[in-house]
């Protein structure tokens, strides 16, 4: 577990509050008790720290099922009598064992309730836990996620997991909870077909044959990992891989599975994108965080998912978003959305891990601004620049992009670019590109394989960058407002204040027109002299602050 702390209800209640005075007029979603199971770290779970998964599973593709087993290892934080475990619902548990000893459960919708004896502190146990079932198929992956059965084009199964959201419990029990990642990894068995192969996370440590028509296949990953990433996939695949000298000279394996007939084209695409990737990213958040378990892109029956040492890649060999481009701008089809985006993943989601889902921000704001980072890098800072502007027409302003905390809830979509742009601000801000630069590595230093809260990395950006950025938080990221500079201009004098905006709200910014610089508004109107020989009535904003303006 990656700093595992009991879940501390005032300052949840704090923050969900704050939410709800930001937004008044939003209808707020009703949570279930099921809903706090999941989001929250409750009486069943705060005393245990999940060490390592082992988990196995078998499915057969005719009729959709799974059968499988868990050994969970766990460290006692303190001894309690229940432990909740998440396995979602049609899944069964048939047994739960310790030490080869049945422990009696109760089922509860998705948890179950498990009787534990007294254990003392600091000490270490495994529980082995059998299972099987018709797990929940996924109509949309990865959006509306679950188990994947699917067919390539050739007629072979072809199978995988999308859980991201819907959570690792829809198909292996765990404990499901973004706060908690094992410490010392996981292994993954894959029981598939002797004509199929079977990805997993990490390293390949063996293959080898039942002697029954299918193969087991075992992958270990070293690394702490989210339990979403922990992903299997089953079809028809073909192997190559190669190596990079990555950052501070060290070799970085790659490897690459796709199905058989895409070959020759997976090679093409992935050769123009995956190194240039991993140099443009390590020079910006510093040395890939996984070396130990090599980088890895699979095909996968979806999209996509940034699955830790185990990328999905459904993007059909080609550049942009399913071949378009999402900011408008032309250099999104520079490169391969799939690649970069759900590889930025790998410093931001995988390495950096939120506790709770509702600070998913942490994830997808700096993950989609990697995509602008990645165009700086290779095309230029004003391409850059375009492509972040770009992608604005994109943002909804629907509600707040923070969630609710404790209920397994995301925020916005928006946490995709409208963060993104709202860290380009930032950036402006600071003002100091350099600085910029060393706070995204040292943030992916300071945080290395550990979860956060959104609220930290926040106070780190202020930190580091050594501005008070609270105000500017708070207004990207709990409300759905996004603020308008007001101004006129009386007897050669420029009045200018921020409205729309949440209390205490003073975002500097740079502005042309009338007057050109940096302009430090608040709430209250300010006053500028302008020039007597004044060319220009009006005054906009420099176009990398992601803010409206105003003439009144």
């Amino acid at each position: 577990m990656k700093n595992l702390f009991p879940c501390i209800m005032l300052f949840l209640l704090v923050m969900q509050n704050k939410i709800l005075i930001a937004q008044p007029l939003l209808t707020q979603p009703v949570f279930t008790r099921q809903d706090t199971l999941r989001g929250s770290i409750g009486e069943g779970r705060y005393w245990w720290d999940v060490m390592f998964y082992d988990i196995t599973v078998k499915p057969d593709f005719m009729t959709k099922t799974i059968n499988g087993n868990t050994i969970i290892s766990f460290k006692v934080i303190k001894s309690r009598r229940q432990m909740q475990l998440d396995l979602q619902l049609p899944l069964q548990i048939d047994s739960i064992l310790l030490n080869k000893v049945s422990l009696h459960f109760t089922k509860d919708g998705n948890v179950a309730w498990v009787d534990m004896p007294k254990f003392k502190a600091n000490s270490v146990h495994q529980i082995n836990i059998f299972y099987h079932g018709r797990p929940h198929e996924a109509s949309n992956p990865p959006w509306n996620g679950g188990w994947i059965w699917k067919t390539d084009q050739s007629g072979n199964p072809w199978m995988s997991v999308a859980c991201q959201g819907l959570g690792a419990s829809v198909w292996y029990p765990c404990k499901d909870h973004q706060s908690d990642e094992p410490d010392q990894g996981a292994l993954l068995s894959i029981i598939a077909s002797d004509s199929l192969q079977a990805i997993g996370n990490g390293r390949l440590i063996s293959h080898a044959s039942n002697l029954d028509g299918t193969t087991v296949w075992k992958w270990k990953v070293s690394s702490p990992i989210n339990n979403y990433d922990i992903i299997p996939y089953i079809g028809q695949y073909s192997h190559w891989s190669d190596s990079l000298i990555a950052e501070n000279n060290n070799v970085l394996s790659c490897d690459y599975w796709v199905l058989n007939y895409n070959l020759a084209k997976a090679k093409d695409q992935f050769s123009k994108n995956v190194h240039p990737m991993i140099k443009a990213f390590e020079y910006w958040f510093g040395p890939y965080p996984f070396a130990a378990d090599g980088f890895k892109l699979v095909e996968s029956p979806h999209l996509g998912m940034e699955h830790q040492s185990d990328i999905g890649y459904g993007n059909q060999f080609q550049n942009g978003y399913r071949g378009r481009d999402l900011s408008g701008t032309g250099w999104g089809m520079k490169w391969d959305f799939i690649i970069i985006h759900e590889s930025g993943h790998e410093w931001f989601g995988n390495n950096i891990t939120t506790k709770d889902v509702a600070d998913m921000w942490v994830h997808e704001s700096f993950t989609a601004y990697s995509e602008t980072l990645f165009t700086q890098f290779y095309f230029g800072i004003e391409a850059g620049n375009d492509y972040v502007i770009g992608t604005r027409k994109n943002i909804k302003n629907d509600k707040p992009v923070i969630g609710p905390y404790g209920v397994n809830q995301e925020g916005s979509g928006d946490m995709y670019y409208k963060g993104s742009n709202m860290l380009h601000t930032i950036r402006h801000i600071a003002d100091n590109d350099s600085l910029f630069r060393m706070t995204l590595r040292k943030l992916n230093q300071i945080y290395y394989h550990k979860t956060v809260t959104g609220a930290e990395v926040e106070r780190f950006m202020s930190k580091n960058l050594n501005k008070n950025l609270s105000k500017i938080f708070d207004q990207y990221l709990r409300t759905n407002q996004i603020p308008l500079l007001e101004y006129q201009i009386k007897d050669h004098q420029l009045q200018y204040r921020w409205t729309n905006c949440v209390q205490g709200f003073d975002m500097p910014l740079q502005v042309r027109g009338c007057t050109q610089g940096w302009l430090y508004p608040s709430e209250k109107w300010k006053s500028k002299t302008l020039d007597v020989n004044l060319l220009s009535e009006e005054l906009t904003i420099d176009r990398n602050f992601f803010a409206t303006v105003r003439k009144v």
